[in-house]
């Protein structure tokens, strides 16, 4: 038999290497999460800011919030400098606020009367070995013992609350999901000013409308958690249409550019005619770069560079929505000419609302094909692992139904048995 077609014996070692040193730098790098948990606070706080910067993008990885960081330098030092700082600010008022304890209890406790008690009695097996954290949750938090199945689902209830509590008391700030909306602010805030770059003044209401994202998202989260709903750049949305409006293209200290329609500026049709081959391609990466409001497209390859390392997946839909869209896409871009002539009547940006409005809409669809499905929001990590999780829900589900058709075939085979028995005794007892 020829050998030489085999693998060696120090190939699969070093694939398995290879593989596992890529899978430190991509994804969400839980191992660097962890490693940072054991850090100094200035480490953890680094970390948690590249996070912010690349959670406008949907990931989680402060490898990618780096690259993106260097692509909004490459684009305005200004503007970065004031996204930084947005990011910084915003995550600060989520600790000092103590956002991530309120948002981890609600998160659970929206929702309680939908789980089952089995879920119940499994997470009590998983965390049999945790005291009660929460013994007086039925009183504080206004709930009954006939709000629930049974009186040990109750006790389970606040055992796994009060374990998720424990476990998770920075993890949505250290995933970054308090910086973003405060990156958005800030770079927009700049991008927006009619004082042009290094106008100082501007960091004043630039850490003001920062400090106000952690209040303005934990409201909203109170709302949309109702419906199991991400609250997106909604913040981001408001806050920087009410500066705007605020101020005005006339004020003083802190004027904004003109958002009146008549001061558009219209892409004339000759221009349009003109267009080749390289500006088209150039226009892919300036488009995934117009989300942090940057018009470069070395920006716009840094971010794409930056998602490619966290998600391919994100990548590619990015890259699609820049060029074609799909059929969300093509909704959003409709509404966002609509908005964007409608905010213009108030002298008002249209930033994210387009994409944040299609979107809730689109996630809010009901339908029973399986390949139309929502994640629960609490599970919710890249796309890789959202397949991965999907595919695992789907074994399990496999699993009990087999387990339940095979616990009916039981009880009928016990029961056909017991009629059989039934009727011979009855037979003998005759003769």
């Amino acid at each position: 038999m020829d050998n030489n077609n085999q693998p060696s014996h120090g190939e699969a070692p070093a694939r398995s290497f290879f593989f596992r040193a890529v899978g430190l730098f991509t994804g969400d790098m839980k191992v660097c999460r962890e490693w940072v948990k054991r850090q100094v606070f200035l480490i953890q706080l680094l970390d948690w800011i590249f996070r912010g910067v690349a959670q406008v993008m949907f990931v989680n990885n402060p490898l990618s919030g780096l690259l993106i960081t260097i692509g909004l330098f490459l684009q305005n030092p200004w503007w970065a400098l004031n996204g930084l700082l947005g990011t910084l600010i915003s995550t600060g008022s989520a600790l000092l606020l103590g956002q991530n304890r309120s948002d981890c209890i609600s998160l659970f406790l929206c929702d309680y009367r939908k789980i089952n008690e089995n879920v119940f009695l499994q997470a009590l097996s998983n965390y049999r070995c945790l005291p009660l954290v929460f013994p007086g949750a039925s009183l504080s938090f206004g709930f009954t013992l006939r709000n629930f199945p049974s009186a040990s689902c109750l006790i389970v209830f606040c055992t796994h609350v009060g374990y998720i509590c424990h476990t998770r008391i920075r993890e949505a700030i250290s995933a970054g999901l308090y910086g973003y909306n405060g990156t958005l602010v800030g770079m927009l805030m700049a991008v927006f000013s009619a004082k042009g770059s290094w106008y100082w003044w501007l960091l004043l209401p630039n850490m003001f409308m920062s400090m106000l994202c952690p209040v303005v998202s934990s409201a909203l989260s109170s709302v949309a958690s109702k419906w199991d709903l991400p609250i997106f750049t909604l913040p981001f949305n408001i806050l920087v249409c009410q500066h705007i409006a605020a101020t005005g293209a006339n004020h003083p200290f802190f004027p904004e550019v003109d958002f009146q329609s008549n001061h558009l500026q219209q892409l004339p049709n000759d221009s349009i005619q003109s267009l080749n081959i390289s500006q088209l391609l150039l226009s892919v990466p300036v488009g995934v770069g117009q989300v942090y409001g940057c018009g470069s497209p070395w920006t716009g390859g840094l971010i794409l560079l930056a998602l490619l390392l966290s998600s391919p997946t994100i990548c590619f839909h990015a890259m699609l929505g820049s060029v074609a869209g799909t059929l969300s896409g093509i909704f959003c871009a409709h509404m966002m000419a609509a908005l964007s002539k409608l905010m213009s009547m108030l002298a008002l940006p249209a930033c994210t609302w387009p994409f944040c409005l299609s979107t809730l809409i689109f996630l809010l669809i009901s339908s029973e094909i399986p390949a139309i499905c929502r994640l629960p929001l609490s599970v919710v990590s890249y796309p890789e692992e959202n397949r991965h999780y999907q595919k695992q829900l789907k074994a399990l589900e496999k699993a009990q139904g087999c387990q339940q058709r095979g616990g009916q075939e039981e009880a009928e085979l016990k029961e056909n048995g017991g009629l059989s028995v039934h009727l011979v005794v009855e037979k003998d007892s005759s003769e």
